[in-house]
């Protein structure tokens, strides 16, 4: 099986964050879609088998208004000529372009509903939607989650956020559960303001994905389940961000960890489970 390696990430900002930046000054494009441009160095990411090191660009978006959250990236992968051995992008034959979106529709808003109660602020059709271009079908993913989020009420300078999702898989890299419904996600987003430090805002940011139920379980070196969950401190400024990262993979990629495979190049031992690291530096415009 052919596998292209690639690093997906949410790394700078939920849409939780354009409270921390100056949205309606004229210094910006618009006063309500967010978006940067970002430079992100990866290391030991753990989407496929191998371990992933890699220096790209990224355009990301977010935005919440009326009706409509949503938080969005896309990648150009090894888009600086850096990498490891396994790293393949734009430049040598690997994949061009890496995409995530995750619209959400208010139900609340759309219906004239308040469907709040308890702790539930709000209720979404709540959507996930990955996409890896690949240089050919057979190293492409398209991968659709769709289901039901809501925005918690912590009674704390904690935000959070949850979604619970249905998978349908188009392309999966030749994988055995293309075009096909397969398996669940739920995903926690938070985000926590921590103290002005530098002339900037410091706040903790994180999102962890629990896949579960796919039936990639009955393939070789592949588990019906995996976990990503993402660690952020972000410091902004109006326009300039930084980021460090650190992401625990547990079966990244729906890969079993310590599985011996070969894809032609002699045997090598899955690493899917582990920590991966990525530094961001971003503007804001």
């Amino acid at each position: 099986m052919k596998y292209t390696a690639l690093v997906a990430g949410a790394l700078a900002a939920l849409s939780w964050s354009a409270s921390t930046q100056a949205a309606e000054s004229s210094e910006y494009v618009s006063d309500w879609w967010h978006q940067s441009v970002n430079v992100v160095g990866s290391y030991h990411t753990r989407f496929g088998p191998q371990l992933n090191n890699d220096v790209y660009l990224e355009y990301e978006a977010f935005a919440k208004k009326d009706w409509f959250d949503f938080y969005g990236y896309v990648d150009v992968p090894k888009f600086f000529g850096a990498g490891n051995s396994n790293d393949k992008g734009i430049w040598d034959n690997g994949s061009p372009l890496f995409l995530e979106i995750e619209p959400r529709f208010s139900i609340d808003k759309l219906t004239g509903t308040d469907l709040s109660f308890g702790p539930f602020k709000e209720w979404y059709f709540a959507n996930n939607y990955v996409y890896d271009m690949g240089k050919n079908s057979d190293n492409r993913q398209n991968t659709w989650y769709m289901g039901l989020g809501t925005d918690i009420n912590t009674y704390t300078p904690l935000n959070l956020s949850l979604n619970v999702y249905a998978k349908y898989q188009w392309e999966n890299y030749t994988a055995d559960n293309e075009n096909s419904w397969d398996g669940y996600r739920f995903k926690v987003k938070y985000f926590l303001p921590l103290t002005q430090l530098w002339g900037g805002n410091l706040s903790y940011i994180g999102f962890t994905n629990f896949d579960w139920g796919s039936d990639l379980k009955d393939s070789a070196g592949r588990t019906g389940n995996s976990i990503a969950s993402s660690h952020i401190l972000s410091l902004n400024y109006d326009h300039w961000h930084y980021s460090a990262v650190a992401r625990y993979f547990h079966n990244g990629g729906q890969w079993e960890d310590g599985t011996e495979l070969d894809f032609g190049k002699g045997p090598f031992n899955v690493k899917s489970t582990g920590w991966g690291y990525y530094l961001v530096v971003g503007y804001n415009f």
